[in-house]
């Protein structure tokens, strides 16, 4: 996994002008330009594609992450990592140890149930939303990748994590609401990092209940739509919690 990108000097000389300075750019301010846009790019792309390594169980809760190994895998160097790191802190995702290291924070079941008491709040309204905002033909494309993923009878955590994505954050997105999009798919994050192995069982019930969510969303039904969420998100909830209370 690699996240550096090439850059040009158009970013640069943008700034350049919008300064007021419509002469050739000095190159060191260029070049400083270039650093600091490239940085803060590699950072929020680092940040992202640890969030996607914690949700899929590529770092685990019970060792430290380590710097250079990290940096290797993202192709980048330790700074932007670093500052990757520090937004995984910020997001409640990593804690410091009293050693200093820095370890994937490990959910409480108390705080998992407080997630899905605010995910049913805020989804089941996304999904009203979205029965009177999402495209027809958007939907049933989404629905027909739920329907192929369940026609498989099993996947790789990776192919249900994606599908899975698309359909929440597709609904989240037609809501029309940004700020409740986002809330969402960070309220997401943090419940699937409490259950990073997934739960076999709910794999066909879920399909089932995402192919419902979306063709109450398809016959422009906000109740049916906000009922069926619902009723999707207290069918994961109680599995996972019936699995976490035999471990």
């Amino acid at each position: 996994m690699t996240l550096l990108t090439n850059k040009t000097l158009t970013k640069a000389g943008s700034s350049a002008t919008d300064a007021g300075l419509h002469d050739a750019p000095d190159p060191s301010v260029a070049a400083a330009a270039i650093d600091t846009a490239d940085s803060v790019d590699l950072a929020g792309d680092a940040y992202r594609a640890l969030l996607e390594m914690i949700q899929l169980g590529r770092l685990s809760m019970d060792k430290p992450l380590q710097e250079r190994s990290l940096a290797a895998t993202l192709g980048i160097s330790r700074t932007p990592l670093r500052e990757a790191m520090s937004r995984l802190i910020g997001g409640g995702f990593a804690v410091r140890t009293a050693r200093g290291q820095l370890v994937v924070k490990e959910p409480v079941l108390r705080q998992y149930l407080e997630i899905f008491q605010i995910r049913v709040l805020l989804e089941a309204e996304a999904a009203a939303c979205a029965a009177t905002r999402l495209d027809e033909q958007r939907a049933r494309a989404v629905m027909a990748e739920v329907q192929a993923l369940l026609a498989t009878g099993s996947s790789s955590i990776e192919e249900n994590h994606r599908v899975d994505n698309l359909v929440h954050d597709t609904i989240a997105a037609a809501s029309g609401n940004p700020m409740l999009a986002q809330l969402i798919h960070d309220l997401r994050i943090k419940a699937r990092c409490f259950d990073q192995n997934g739960t076999p069982e709910l794999f066909e019930p879920g399909c089932r209940e995402h192919i419902a969510i979306l063709q109450a969303i398809v016959e422009r039904n906000p109740e049916a739509a906000s009922e069926a969420m619902r009723q999707h998100l207290d069918t994961v909830r109680v599995g996972l919690v019936a699995r976490h209370t035999r471990l």
